[in-house]
């Protein structure tokens, strides 16, 4: 009997450990899009298994950034989900992902790039040390600038359009994705 209370008490505490495991995994591969995204893959691994991305992949493909994206980086990459595309004026989307607007494209997704692992810690001193406001240079040569509305993280681009930061710290093997609920767009 003490060897069916032993065994019985050992396997209960074996599968708090698993179950506990489990839900740590959950907790560190937060889901977007209706998958898990794995801090062991590179941004373009993740995001190609996202349903809420699917036209940022489009775009990223259209615009031969894939094997950048992939790259050491470390980027953070600010993601806008399909709904903030659809919401950019008809037709904007199926324009620019024509052969002959690949410039323009690429200049539109570089700004949402930034050198660098730019979690909501990170943004959060870095608003913090720049009094309420922090520049954020990016991969196109832009500016987004990052505030605090209250509990929210919020982008802005050089044209005043304020984005919100919707599921952040996304965290990958060449940097972070903070998904937003704009288009960003430079000058």
């Amino acid at each position: 009997m003490r060897i069916t209370l032993r065994t019985a008490a050992l396997t209960a505490l074996l599968g708090s450990v698993s179950l506990s495991g489990i839900a740590f995994s959950a907790m560190t591969d937060p889901m977007v899009g209706g998958a898990a995204m794995y801090p062991s893959k590179d941004i373009i691994d993740n995001a190609v298994n996202s349903k809420d991305h699917t036209t940022l992949v489009a775009a990223v493909k259209a615009a031969g950034l894939v094997e950048t994206l992939k790259g050491a980086g470390p980027f953070t990459v600010f993601a806008p989900t399909n709904e903030a595309f659809a919401a950019l004026p008809s037709g904007t989307v199926d324009t620019l992902l024509k052969p002959a607007n690949k410039p323009v494209l690429t200049k539109i997704l570089t700004y949402h790039v930034v050198a660098g692992k730019l979690d909501e810690a990170a943004l959060g001193k870095m608003i913090t040390d720049g009094h309420g406001s922090a520049k954020l240079a990016t991969v196109s040569g832009g500016t987004l600038v990052a505030t605090k509305n209250g509990p929210d993280f919020i982008i802005t681009d050089d044209k005043g359009d304020m984005a919100k930061i919707i599921i952040a710290d996304v965290y990958q093997s060449n940097g972070v994705i903070n998904v937003v609920d704009k288009v960003l767009l430079p000058n």
